[in-house]
């Protein structure tokens, strides 16, 4: 596993607690040149209010642990 993997998966750790605390989680997919690939699971997948968590949340937790990182989206 890379640095930059470590680095995504300790900030999804971070994330992921207050993704299970309403049902859901998140699987990291892929990372493809600046942009990092996450499913949502669980509760998250029907939530409406999913793609802000993603972007307020998720994207921002990453791109502290990850700075290179320009975006995160969900697959």
């Amino acid at each position: 596993m890379s640095d930059l993997n470590t680095r995504i998966e300790l900030a999804l750790e971070e994330i992921r607690p207050f993704l299970k605390s309403d049902g859901g989680d998140i699987a990291l997919v892929d990372i493809e040149n600046h942009t990092v690939k996450v499913q949502l699971l669980g509760a998250c997948v029907g939530c409406s209010v999913n793609q802000m968590t993603l972007k307020q949340g998720v994207e921002l937790t990453i791109k502290k642990h990850a700075p290179e990182i320009q975006e995160v989206v969900s697959v």
